[in-house]
């Protein structure tokens, strides 16, 4: 069995006149290992999160890892429907989630208190949670921001940035719009993927795909709305 991935959860990043509407990008991936989980999203992914484990005839029992880019809201809300999985996050972010940013309100209440009923192993510097499975720190949009690498047959190497880069206008500036960190921190980290990357998920876009020296998306971000 080779890495594949499927983003389960399609992020976008619409934004109200006064905060957001974004949504987050919810990326499984299949392993020899077994499944492995890039975030949870938030409350309003709820069943979106289940239908799209449901279509590749899993539930969220057989997600034995996942992996947390940072503990903002819409990344970490829905870790409580996986008590079962080990849960990977850097000592970094969890250590910032208890004095963060004076201006950064999107920490969910009680989430280390969530997360201490999990397995939690703490990541730091570079790793490999399994074969072609590699993760780094990617600091900027939070200090303790981190991604994961895969070596897919099929499409190359592949990005799954988190909100290290969140959408196009941050593959174009080669800047972060929202840094909680540094400037210069989130700038290094988006070099970096841009630099090594075939394609990139991003926090809130529709995936990327690197051509002529550039990056372009296939498809734009649905966002369906149902009145009733």
């Amino acid at each position: 069995m080779t890495i594949d991935y499927d983003i389960i959860v399609q992020g976008n990043n619409l934004g109200l006149r006064e905060g957001f509407l974004g949504l987050a990008n919810v990326t499984l991936i299949s392993a020899p290992s077994g499944p492995i989980l890039f975030d949870t999203g938030h409350y309003c992914n709820r069943l979106q999160l289940l239908a799209g484990l449901k279509r590749h005839g899993l539930t969220p029992a057989d997600i034995g890892t996942v992996f947390l880019s940072h503990l903002h809201f819409d990344h970490s809300n829905n870790i409580d429907l996986f008590p079962d999985a080990r849960v990977h996050v850097s000592r970094r972010e969890w250590d910032y989630a208890r004095k963060p940013h004076e201006q950064d309100i999107l920490l969910p209440w009680l989430i280390h208190e969530q997360l201490e009923k999990h397995d939690v192993t703490f990541v730091e510097g570079e790793g490999e949670l399994t074969r072609g499975v590699r993760y780094f720190p990617a600091p900027g949009h939070t200090p303790g921001s981190y991604a994961i690498e895969l070596d897919s047959d099929a499409k190359g190497r592949v990005v799954i940035a988190g909100d290290a880069i969140k959408y196009m206008k941050e593959v174009i500036l080669r800047r972060s719009d929202l840094v909680f960190d540094t400037a210069e921190n989130s700038a290094r980290t988006i070099n970096r993927i841009l630099d090594s990357a075939d394609r990139i998920v991003p926090g809130h876009h529709p995936e990327l795909i690197k051509c002529d020296g550039g990056f372009v998306s296939d498809d734009g971000a649905e966002f369906t709305l149902v009145v009733r």
